[in-house]
């Protein structure tokens, strides 16, 4: 299997059009028709994951961070950037980062936080604009099950946490074919009648192009009379953040030590006690100061990040316990879950979990 094709499941499953914009995902170095021999799953794509990617005899390292994020306009190894993909390159690996695309993917990593404190009753605490519309096309009844096939196995027909989802109406059609045509059935300046199914299905804006070209080429018709319409719904399960209900409320002091426990922490910085009861939490992976007044507004009683600035602790007036637990710290699981997501869709070949530290942050207790 090349790299594009392995690339391109990992799309269906995260698509990178999740991603924000200011985001540098996707293949960020590597021949995409070279031939996979492993995988190597990480957090960070340095010079020590690259040396084990090499000592494994894996070609693609999928990361969530990405190494080259900004302003790289050589390659001479002045810093840890360049030598980590110089040696990727000389030693023909590949690297795709996700990032922000696993960010904003409902079981990301975000969800990965909110399940590792047991939460409840999940959901987007910033949900992403992302709108949905709709494909309505004529199929021969001997087709229909064909192009419904081609539709889904292209991302159409999801909605929330269900797939393959469609309508279909039976009916008769009628055309004539003209000169020029080369017509599936039926004969030239007659008019044919045909027994065919109306299939609808919604889809997200950012998937045309693929669900479109699968549905051209599952049909049987020289033309394919189809059209697409612009939804004014919403698709609620994609965007930054997430929050949950604990199982039972706890005192502020009992869940920062709960929180301690869950992530193996040493230390927590967090904003002055409210005295009140911890139940609704609201998570946010990496640098999340931006989901302060989310937060706020969703009820939250407790906001778990990393990064934040001395300034950033004024911002819950009182209203909830912020914590910052640290950027790798919010972020430690992802590796488990990619690991986890590509072991079940490739089989074929090693997928192997790197075991390299890359967390820079130390603490002196």
């Amino acid at each position: 299997m090349t790299i594009r094709k392995v690339i391109s499941e990992i799309d269906k499953r995260i698509p990178l059009q999740q991603a924000e914009g200011f985001d540098n995902v996707g293949l960020l170095c590597g021949v995409p028709d070279r031939n996979v021999s492993g995988i190597l799953v990480c957090h960070d794509a340095l010079e020590n994951v690259v040396d084990e990617a090499i000592e494994k005899n894996c070609n693609l390292i999928v990361c969530f961070h990405p190494i080259i994020f900004s302003g790289l306009k050589s390659l001479t190894g002045k810093n840890y950037v360049e030598r980590a993909v110089l040696k990727a390159i000389e030693n023909k690996i590949a690297i795709y980062a996700i990032h922000t695309a696993f960010d904003n993917d409902f079981f990301g990593v975000n969800h990965g936080i909110c399940s590792q404190l047991g939460l409840k009753n999940m959901k987007i605490l910033q949900p992403k604009e992302n709108n949905l519309k709709q494909l309505t096309v004529f199929v021969p009844k001997e087709y229909s099950e064909k192009v419904k096939e081609a539709l889904f196995s292209a991302g159409a027909g999801s909605i929330g946490f269900y797939d393959e989802c469609s309508f279909t109406i039976n009916g008769n059609g009628t055309f004539r074919p003209i000169e020029g045509s080369k017509p599936f059935s039926g004969q030239q300046n007659i008019r044919e009648n045909a027994d065919e199914d109306m299939i609808s299905v919604i889809f997200e804006e950012f998937k045309q192009g693929q669900i479109v070209g699968a549905m051209k080429a599952a049909h049987p018709y020289e033309e394919v009379a189809h059209q697409i319409y612009s939804l004014d719904n919403k698709n609620h399960h994609v965007g930054l953040g997430m929050y949950g209900e604990l199982e039972e409320e706890m005192d502020e002091k009992d869940f920062l030590g709960f929180v301690k426990e869950k992530f193996g922490l040493e230390v927590i910085k967090h904003s002055a006690f409210n005295n009140k009861k911890i139940k609704r939490v609201g998570v946010l992976g990496g640098s999340g100061a931006s989901g302060i007044r989310a937060a706020v507004s969703r009820k939250c009683d407790a906001y778990l990040t990393g990064d934040l600035k001395y300034h950033d602790y004024f911002l819950a007036e009182s209203k909830m316990l912020i914590c910052d637990i640290g950027h790798y710290e919010s972020e430690q699981f992802v590796t488990q879950q990619l690991f986890e997501i590509l072991s079940q869709k490739f089989s074929t070949f090693a997928i192997s979990k790197s075991i390299e530290k890359t967390n820079p942050v130390n603490y002196f207790i």
